[in-house]
């Protein structure tokens, strides 16, 4: 399951039910194997009773009087509808999207190549940008972010910043003896020095051009 890893089922005394971890992990949007010659055998639909994969329209005959959820699609990620999932699961914490006229929340975290500016709140377990009161981006990370097991490892951002600090500092401390300062005269090696000031250089840069020639017209005088 997405969103940072998840909690097994019996974890948490039960917090969670049972058809949430196989929902977030089953693939939608498939053709269905029972109906394939059918136009409507695409499989959106999720019967949290039998817990059996997903299920196209054609499927939902056999589970009649069972609670059948639909899935639906936003730029290629899996959404359900806040009026289905509110009645079912509690959803509070999570960032609600409006898609097509209805309010959505998203089931697994989505990848964000880049942090918003100016922004002050993140997901608290994948660090999606988020309005101010929210803690989750999508149910997958709200079960991580608040399983016993959950450990928040930072973005990759800043383990590089991490990284390249702890490398600093082992350069520039006592510790790190001739190997450090070998490395140290080796980058400033890859740089040249500027040279220092000689009198052929001062006289160059001294020199100015010789004296300006006038146009072979502009010593005439004419007369009338």
């Amino acid at each position: 399951m997405q969103g940072g890893g998840g909690p097994d089922d019996n974890e948490d005394g039960g917090r969670w039910p049972l058809w949430l971890k196989p929902l977030l992990r089953e693939s939608f949007f498939v053709q269905c194997k029972t109906h394939a010659d059918s136009h409507k055998s695409e499989c959106n639909m999720y019967c949290l009773d039998c817990m059996n994969g997903a299920l196209c329209s054609l499927c939902l005959t056999h589970h009649k009087d069972h609670r059948a959820i639909q899935i639906r699609r936003s730029s290629y990620h899996d959404v359900i509808r806040v009026s289905e999932i509110q009645k079912v699961l509690d959803i509070t914490g999570i960032q609600t999207y409006i898609i097509n006229s209805a309010r959505v929340v998203f089931l697994n975290e989505r990848p964000q190549p880049r942090p918003s500016k100016g922004v002050t709140n993140n997901c608290e377990a994948c660090e999606r940008s988020l309005l101010d009161t929210f803690r989750f981006c999508s149910l997958g990370c709200k079960i991580a972010g608040t399983s016993k097991n959950f450990t928040h490892e930072p973005s990759k951002k800043k383990r590089v910043s991490t990284i390249a600090s702890d490398s600093e500092n082992s350069y520039s401390s006592g510790g790190g003896g001739s190997q450090g300062r070998n490395k140290r005269t080796r980058i400033q090696n890859f740089t040249p020095s500027t040279p220092p000031p000689t009198a052929t250089n001062y006289r160059i840069a001294k020199r100015r051009k010789g004296t300006p020639h006038r146009s072979p017209m502009g010593g005439l005088m004419i007369e009338y």
